[in-house]
């Protein structure tokens, strides 16, 4: 980023923070049962990222309270599709931008959602909590540890709402488990399993970690589409000449910008084990891996990957090889086990879940909270937890070794190689 540039953005960033920081319409309500709302009472919304999930319903839903106002890709080709669905659904035109910064900027935009590849998570969440702006950004939340540190100070130091797209932890069905997530929570927190737990991801009990998305390592360069801005797309990546299967819905098989199905898919499954066993706050402190030798680029496959608390809870995470397996069970105490289904060992379960007090009620509706400028359910801090887990299994992966992490200083013991990888330097001037 130019000096310039920088400059200008910093300079808007504050001018937007004063204008949206507590805009007029979060103090306004909904009147009655009038579903009109005028636009003006409206809040806005902008998404950077229009190809696959970015078009998705996720992010082109529809609520009366939050109307779509911007659009950004740096695929020209991606970001007329995104027009035209906006078009399509909302019967409007929306403001189009190829660089997200002037996304972030626009001071008609309230919420930014961000549906990038993870490289760019960090970065862009930052950047909009400093302009002020309210956050929904795609999972994972961060492709490194640092960056999930720097979103979480950037989200408090504004005092802005941050929402994280996994869902798994409220009421959908979670996989392929035949369950929801809270008569699991109930299970745990009555104490009838025994403590510790073991928490076992698996294929065998439906689990899908989409091996397919791996690297390939003997890509060779090609022209550059013209429809695509290469060098905005790689932004704080290190520069590999440009080859199709690195971007768009193959770039999760390099390190530069995701992980693999684990890094993809890990939040998804680790978030609700976080809470389950009621560890929103704290991380494990050791992962090890039973895996290949890692490609410094293309990311591989991968047997198991065990996570262990200080109290001996663990998670164990099954990938190649595991898929067939016979019956495994989901959730091990020393009192009990429970399987997919909600098979479980303990003879009077629905006797003990129905004693068992629901756990309290977190708030869901993120659009609300915004509104009501109350934390939503996987905030900031909740999912840069889940998030750091993915992320040590990512080091430990590509390392090939046992890692001991400290969940107070957030790093790991005796080895400075790990560590390198918590912060990792960024291209050219990008920074946080």
């Amino acid at each position: 980023m130019d000096k310039s540039r920088r400059s200008f953005i910093k300079k808007s960033a504050a001018g937007v923070a004063v204008a949206t920081i507590l805009p007029r319409k979060v103090f306004g309500k909904m009147g009655g049962d009038n579903n009109f709302i005028a636009p003006s009472d409206q809040l806005t919304r902008g998404i950077i990222g229009t190809g696959g999930i970015g078009r998705s319903s996720t992010h082109y839903y529809d609520d009366p309270r939050c109307r779509l106002v911007a659009v950004c890709d740096v695929d020209s080709d991606h970001l007329r599709k995104g027009i035209d669905l906006c078009k399509e659904k909302y019967g409007n035109t929306p403001q189009s931008y190829t660089d997200w910064r002037d996304l972030v900027a626009d001071p008609n935009v309230d919420i930014v959602h961000i549906a990038t590849p993870p490289h760019w998570h960090g970065l862009m969440a930052a950047a909009a909590a400093n302009a002020g702006k309210d956050i929904w950004c795609e999972k994972p939340m961060t492709r490194t540890i640092g960056e999930g540190k720097k979103v979480v100070e950037a989200v408090k130091r504004n005092a802005r709402m941050f929402r994280l797209n996994t869902w798994f932890r409220f009421t959908d069905t979670f996989y392929g488990l035949g369950t929801t997530v809270l008569p699991l929570k109930k299970l745990v927190d009555s104490g009838a399993l025994g403590w510790p737990l073991t928490v076992r991801i698996s294929g065998a009990n439906g689990f899908a970690w989409k091996f397919f998305w791996t690297g390939k390592t003997n890509l060779k360069p090609e022209p550059v589409p013209e429809c695509l801005d290469y060098d905005m797309w790689l932004g704080p990546a290190p520069y590999k000449p440009y080859n199709p299967h690195r971007v768009h819905q193959t770039f999760r098989g390099y390190w530069d910008y995701d992980g693999g199905g684990l890094a993809d898919m890990g939040q998804h499954y680790l978030d609700p084990v976080q809470y389950i066993l009621g560890k929103d706050d704290t991380f494990p402190v050791k992962v090890e891996v039973d895996a290949p030798q890692q490609h410094p680029d293309a990311v591989g496959t991968w047997r198991s990957i065990t996570y262990t608390y200080e109290d001996g809870c663990k998670i164990i995470l099954e990938g190649e090889g595991f898929e067939s397996e016979g019956k495994v069970p989901y959730l091990e105490g020393p009192n009990g086990k429970l399987y997919k289904g909600f098979e479980c060992t303990i003879p009077n379960v629905a006797e003990i879940l129905n004693d068992t007090p629901d756990p309290v009620i977190r708030n869901t509706d993120f659009i609300e909270c915004v509104l009501q400028r109350k934390h939503f359910a996987l905030d900031e801090n909740i999912g840069f937890h889940s998030s750091t887990i993915v992320n040590m299994g990512v080091c430990a992966l590509r390392l090939g070794r046992t890692l001991n992490f400290d969940p107070k200083t957030q790093r790991f013991t005796g080895d400075e190689a790990a560590n390198l990888l918590i912060d990792q330097p960024m291209r050219g001037d990008w920074k946080f």
